[in-house]
């Protein structure tokens, strides 16, 4: 029985050693993607002041703009 015993300790300590691995692993993963989603936020925000700058932007031309002329244009 000691036998037994002993293979069932290694066994266990195998199948741990294994899950601390698998763990690490997934920690390792874990960080990686919330870098990759916290960067990807950012460049979000960043693109979003831009759009609605550009919207500003594209109002106030719009506002500023003469009025169109019912006329043809010079090469008719």
């Amino acid at each position: 029985m000691p036998d037994h015993d002993t293979s069932t300790t290694a066994s266990l300590s195998e199948r741990i050693d294994a899950l601390e691995i698998r763990i690490a692993y997934q920690d390792e993963t874990i960080e990686t993607l919330n870098a990759t989603i916290t960067a990807q936020w950012q460049q979000i925000d960043a693109l979003t002041r831009q759009v609605k700058s550009l919207g500003d932007r594209l109002q106030e031309a719009e506002a500023n703009a003469p009025a169109p002329s019912n006329e043809p244009p010079p090469h008719y």
